[in-house]
């Protein structure tokens, strides 16, 4: 192994325990909640859009760690915001990826921590904090769910293909999202809509999605996902890269249908959502 892969490694091993930690603090306060506790709520861009005191203290825990394993890295959070480092690792984190669902007491949300370089994910771990489950990634090292080497599906035709989405909290973006669902739900086997883009990508790189794609999404919320899918053997387009599907799309799909797909979401005025 390279220098450089011994360093990105290191780094995926950093992500997998901080995120792990994180998870267990949030699992926790999730028990707790489902057992008649109460969690303070606000909101930020919507009414739809909100933050939970579990996600800052679980991104405040996420900074600590990170502070002591990785003293003078600038982490950029969710919650905390922050700004990336010229040349050296940042770190992008989302305390708790899947608010609603958490809040709702839906098991699927995960912490998601990612170590970037120059704007490029090279290590990430997405941790689920009810199943446990781990997922991880280095660049140039593959994907990983609990030890498992994972590998992107191979469709024949994207008539069968599953695909998720996710709706933006902007009103009138949803609306725009909704149009095209509709226009493309006749084109595949079915539309998925989990709720956590973090485990819609991770899914991907797993084989149990086809494709995912979603208009809006921010940095932390991508930076360890995609980085799983692609390194599954997925094709991911991050936001800025495909503008025929919109400047802030972001896309991730089997390489069997990808360009197929890509095509007919161009065709059903996916640049306009």
């Amino acid at each position: 192994m390279s220098d450089v892969g011994v360093q990105e490694s290191l780094l995926k091993s950093v992500a997998e325990q901080v995120a792990a930690e994180a998870a267990e603090l949030v699992r926790a306060a999730w028990a707790a909640m489902r057992a008649g506790g109460e969690v303070r709520v606000d909101t930020k861009s919507a009414d739809t859009d909100v933050v939970t005191a579990v996600d800052r203290e679980s991104e405040d825990l996420v900074r600590a760690r990170l502070a002591r394993l990785r003293p003078g890295e600038p982490v950029l959070g969710e919650e905390g915001g922050g700004s990336a480092a010229a040349g050296g690792v940042t770190w992008v984190v989302d305390p708790i990826d899947g608010t609603v669902n958490f809040l709702y007491g839906l098991p699927s949300f995960a912490v998601s921590v990612a170590a970037q370089i120059d704007g490029v994910s090279v290590a990430g771990a997405v941790v689920e904090p009810v199943s446990g489950r781990r997922w991880t990634a280095a660049r140039g090292e593959g994907a990983w769910l609990d030890g498992q080497r994972l590998s992107a599906s191979a469709p024949q035709r994207l008539d069968l293909s599953l695909v998720a989405t996710g709706f933006a909290y902007d009103a009138g973006r949803r609306v725009r999202q909704g149009r095209l669902v509709g226009e493309l739900v006749s084109r595949v086997r079915d539309i998925r809509r989990n709720g956590a883009a973090s485990l819609e990508l991770c899914a991907v790189g797993a084989g149990w999605l086809d494709a995912y794609v979603e208009h809006g999404l921010h940095r932390w919320d991508w930076a360890a996902g995609a980085l799983v899918a692609s390194e599954a053997g997925a094709t991911v387009l991050l936001p800025g890269s495909a503008p025929d599907l919109g400047d802030d799309v972001t896309y991730a799909a089997s390489p069997t249908i990808a360009a197929q797909l890509r095509e007919t979401l161009a065709e059903c005025g996916a640049a306009s959502v």
